[in-house]
């Protein structure tokens, strides 16, 4: 049953890439403007997103602390695994292929790829639609320190002030309190439903985006590159059985371990390609690890839930 759930919902979340991809190709639409439409989707669709997430649950301690316990585990996991990375290739880091390994290994799309799938995996828990919010708050906070000084292999981009101050932070501020007040009890419907579309939409446009950067990658080109593969061994399958096996034994509840296990198994996040494309270093490598991870993880993902 999890198998086919999570089968069905990841072949759904990879069909949005084919319009991207057929537009693409048919000329109507170019890569050289995807910065624009990832602009929308970071400052616009993603914070709705959080915003949404939070409004759709009713306020609970008890969902509060589990929140606060998901973001330090996950944030630990996280950081653990590239950990093992670097000393497993740490005479090689000078080599930016490397580094890129090293964090492409650990960071996932668990907000517009991993969060539709979790839920539908875990009906019964709405909570675990924030969980993978906070994943991505963890993440983030990873993402601009550590994961900007692997692209450009310079401490001075490794700030706390970046990790802190980025835009699923500022959902965060907004969504949070909105949350504590019950504000989804007094606030008119057609607002929610706006800020609920707008945050619907950030799966589709990501995939779209995916799939117009797909179109313009030959394919030949994209899969025989064998360092791609490595790095697919461990966002795909070693990473999301690293961390399930650091809380199969935890008294933690169901809901909790599978909100894990997913969202760490989730394809690389776009963001590793924004980042280098943003600092001009491996932007091939780094597009190739999120488009493969992307397209294989309807093998894997499935799979893994058969531990669930």
């Amino acid at each position: 049953m999890q198998f086919e759930i999570a089968l069905s919902n990841v072949l759904l979340t990879l069909f949005y890439i084919v319009p991207g991809y057929i537009i693409c190709k048919m000329k109507k639409a170019s890569a050289d403007h995807l910065s624009t439409i990832s602009s929308i989707l970071i400052y616009g669709c993603a914070p709705c997103l959080i915003i949404s997430s939070f409004l759709k649950l009713d306020f609970s301690l008890t969902d509060v602390g589990k929140m606060g316990l998901f973001f330090l585990i996950t944030l630990l996991l996280q950081a653990a695994f590239m950990g093992l990375v670097f000393l497993l290739f740490r005479r090689r880091f000078a080599d930016s292929k490397y580094r890129i390994l090293t964090i492409a290994s650990v960071l996932g799309n668990v907000g517009f790829f991993g969060l539709p799938i979790v839920r539908a995996l875990v009906p019964d828990h709405p909570e675990v639609m924030c969980y993978s919010i906070i994943y991505v708050i963890s993440m983030n906070i990873l993402v601009f320190t550590v994961g900007a000084f692997c692209i450009t292999g310079r401490k001075e981009f490794m700030t706390l002030r970046a990790g802190i101050f980025n835009p699923s932070m500022f959902g965060l501020v907004v969504a949070f309190p909105l949350y504590v007040i019950g504000a989804k009890s007094f606030l008119p419907d057609l607002l929610m439903d706006g800020v609920n579309l707008l945050g619907t939409m950030s799966t589709p446009l990501c995939m779209l985006i995916l799939g117009v950067r797909l179109a313009t990658v030959p394919l030949r080109k994209l899969f025989c590159r064998p360092f791609i593969y490595l790095i697919c061994l461990g966002k795909l399958i070693l990473f999301p059985l690293f961390c399930y096996g650091a809380v199969y034994f935890l008294p933690l509840d169901p809901a909790f371990k599978a909100s894990i296990l997913i969202l760490c198994a989730t394809p690389c996040a776009s963001i590793i390609l924004n980042l280098a494309e943003m600092h001009r270093s491996e932007t091939e490598l780094a597009a190739n690890c999120v488009l493969v991870t992307t397209l294989l993880c309807f093998l894997t993902i499935p799979v893994l839930t058969l531990l669930l």
